[in-house]
């Protein structure tokens, strides 16, 4: 199968790349965020709002320890050439140390995430505060071993021991109603209840993989790699292929069509939170979000024999456009060339499956100035489950309210991923409400304005208020 292309398209299955109930983290204590209740049920707000749609909380959000420019190279800063055309780490003329530089010795990491309001309400009655809301929500996540790299770049004639890969991606639609209340003067509690109205799912897994260079200069492959694509009209494409050593052919997967696509699964999931108020100056919180799971209605999956096989290795291709060997003119060579390692042979229909959708914890702990009451402190602790994408974000964050219509606040996080600096502005004074912020400052770019460090985050919002 085309193995890249199949990660491309399950990344995004409805990007037309969260936080899966993740909203901006900054803001966990800023208190006329009106989102707050997505990252803990018990936050309310004191009146109501009605997102604008689409616009009212528009939250994107991206980590990873590597990124384009960790592969991604200028030629000129190695004497290729005069020019600062770029290549790939494989290029031969890319220093092995430079090429393997900015990569983790253990596994190399990207995970994204993307939450679109369509509908989002907040209003005080029934004895606390409501929430109903409909979002859109999208993630992906991206596992590679740093052995990968190595053999991809071909750094000697030895035994790669390449371990796992991972590649997944996720897309659904949420309804969820909300309701939090105040206890006693110390307890306040929440809860929501979502349905879940599932787009599409796809998941790639290499697992035990190695590869030994054989007598006749080829890599000998062996492991097990599976494609499991849960969208309704998901259809693999074949082709008949000759066997590189002995007589006779045999079928693979080379690509992928939907047709007449709709919703591909049904789920429900809960959050649950709550806050203590220790005394005037100290109060605590804690959260468990997305607690449930989306039944597939379909389910196929291609798969090799698990049987070892030849594989020629992995070639570099020029990136400028005007270049009869850029991405694009050598884009057919890259497709073939992962569909060689992936060696995908075989497709049955499994019928259907049923998976969770990330589950995240936050825990809280806040300090309110008593020589200014309009400044508090606060930690968060977040943790988000999902298999091999799991990650953790330590975040310090200092808060200040100067007016009643005007608050924010910066932030300082150590995470599974990279330190990183956050702020937010809200803005809302009667009848609007405007807040911008990131949970990750922006830092070198490509010319596309893609973060060559994977890690980039934006949250905005409009909404009215009452």
């Amino acid at each position: 199968m085309n193995t890249k292309k199949y990660i491309v398209i399950a990344a995004m299955l409805s990007m037309g790349m969260a936080a899966m109930a993740q909203a901006l983290s900054t803001a966990y204590f800023t208190e006329g965020y009106k989102y707050r209740h997505t990252m803990n049920p018990a936050y309310g707000n004191d009146g109501g709002y009605c997102a604008i749609p689409a616009l009212g909380n528009l939250n994107v959000k991206v980590q990873g320890n590597f990124g384009v420019g960790d592969v991604l190279f200028k030629t000129g800063d190695y004497g290729i050439n005069s020019g600062k055309s770029l290549a790939t780490f494989m290029h031969p003329n890319i220093p092995i140390d430079a090429a393997l530089s900015g990569l983790a010795s253990g596994n190399n990491r990207v995970v994204g995430d993307v939450s679109i309001p369509i509908v989002s309400v907040g209003f005080n009655g029934f004895g606390g505060y409501n929430t109903v809301e409909l979002n859109t929500k999208a993630s992906f996540g991206l596992s590679v071993p740093y052995e990968f790299f190595e053999f991809a770049k071909n750094v000697g004639n030895k035994t790669y021991n390449i371990g796992d890969i991972n590649a997944n991606a996720q897309a659904y639609v949420e309804l969820a109603f909300g309701h939090s209340r105040q206890l006693n003067e110390k307890w306040r509690v929440g809860a929501k209840l979502k349905f879940l109205f599932g787009a599409g799912r796809g998941d790639v897994k290499f697992e035990n993989l190695t590869a030994d260079l054989n007598d006749a200069n080829k890599w000998i492959i062996s492991g097990k790699a599976t494609a499991d694509a849960s969208v309704k009209g998901w259809i693999y494409k074949m082709e008949e292929k000759e066997y590189k050593s002995g007589k006779g052919t045999y079928q693979r997967v080379k690509g992928v069509d939907v047709k007449n696509g709709g919703i591909g699964g049904f789920g429900m999931a809960v959050d649950l939170g709550a806050t203590y108020k220790i005394n005037e100056d100290w109060k605590v919180s804690a959260a468990l979000l997305d607690i449930g799971f989306i039944r597939w209605n379909t389910n196929m999956r291609a798969s090799n024999k698990g049987e070892s096989f030849e594989f020629d290795g992995f070639h570099d291709a020029d990136v400028p456009k005007n270049n009869p060997n850029s991405f694009k003119n050598q884009g057919n060579s890259y497709k073939d060339q992962f569909a060689d390692f992936a060696n995908l042979q075989e497709v049955t229909d499994e019928g259907g499956r049923t998976t969770g959708i990330g589950a995240t914890m936050n825990l809280g702990a806040e300090y309110n100035l008593p020589v200014y009451r309009r400044i508090t402190f606060g930690f968060l602790s977040s943790t988000r489950f999902r298999g091999p994408y799991t990650w953790t974000d330590a975040r310090l964050s200092a808060n200040w309210e100067p007016l009643k219509w005007l608050d924010g606040g910066v932030s300082f996080s150590a995470n599974s991923f990279a330190a990183s600096m956050g702020w937010i502005i809200n803005i809302h004074p009667k009848g609007f409400n405007f807040f911008l912020g990131m949970d990750h400052i922006l830092g070198k770019t490509t010319k596309e304005f893609i973060p060559k460090t994977s890690n980039a985050s934006i949250a905005l919002g409009m909404n009215v208020t009452w």
